[in-house]
């Protein structure tokens, strides 16, 4: 009997001795995991600079602004063509080889008359549109850079929030207000497509550099 009590005795203490010590581990690892936690803020607060974030956003918003240049003029017009009518798509090919003034084209115009009181050419107008699309790109890529040194949400979806806010903001809104498009209710319901496409590649190619750059940076 008293070999017995001391045999169950054992293995009481024993179990007992195995349950502390798996709790004073899942301490020790919890304060390990609060540790690295509180270590890794820390670390990311000492890196976290606006100018190292504007020039990495600048880079990629001049990257993103020949991307979004090359989806306009590849995918963007097949996604364009595939989600106009026939009708649409007809009258757009019918009116292909006509010279077309766009956002960009009128915005230099607008930008050159307002600063010296001249007009441009039409010639003139084709070469002032792409930099203010380029000088747009870079301009609003810093900004994208400067506020993701702050706010994780700015980089939400990997970049393409930040392109559908833009096309809302820039297309939808800024351009007809600014008189340099047509206002969305004056278009056909398939007319954005593309242009919200474009922005969404915009977004995410300036994300990608941007995190590219400022992991470098």
């Amino acid at each position: 009997m008293p070999l017995a009590y001391g045999y169950i005795n054992s293995h009481r203490c024993i179990g007992v001795a195995a349950q502390n010590s798996r709790l004073a581990f899942r301490r020790h690892l919890s304060t390990t995991k609060v540790k690295k936690f509180e270590q890794r803020g820390i670390e990311m607060g000492k890196q976290r600079s606006v100018v190292r974030g504007i020039i990495a956003g600048m880079a990629g918003g001049l990257a993103a602004a020949w991307v979004m240049n090359e989806f306009m003029a590849g995918p963007g017009q097949k996604l364009q063509q595939a989600v106009q009518s026939d009708e649409e798509n007809r009258e757009q090919q019918a009116h292909s080889s006509e010279p077309r003034e766009d956002a960009t084209m009128k915005a230099a115009e607008a930008i050159v008359h307002t600063t010296t009181g001249d007009h441009l050419s039409r010639a003139q107008e084709e070469k002032g549109g792409p930099f203010v699309h380029y000088a747009f790109g870079v301009l609003t890529g810093g900004l994208y850079g400067a506020l993701a040194e702050y706010s994780s949400t700015v980089t939400s979806g990997f970049g393409t929030s930040f392109g559908g806010v833009l096309f809302s903001s820039a297309d939808l809104l800024a351009v007809p207000a600014l008189n340099l498009g047509p206002s969305p209710s004056d278009q056909p319901a398939s007319a954005p497509a593309s242009p919200f496409a474009a922005h969404i590649v915009y977004g995410a190619t300036t994300e990608f550099v941007r995190r590219i750059l400022r992991s470098l940076l």
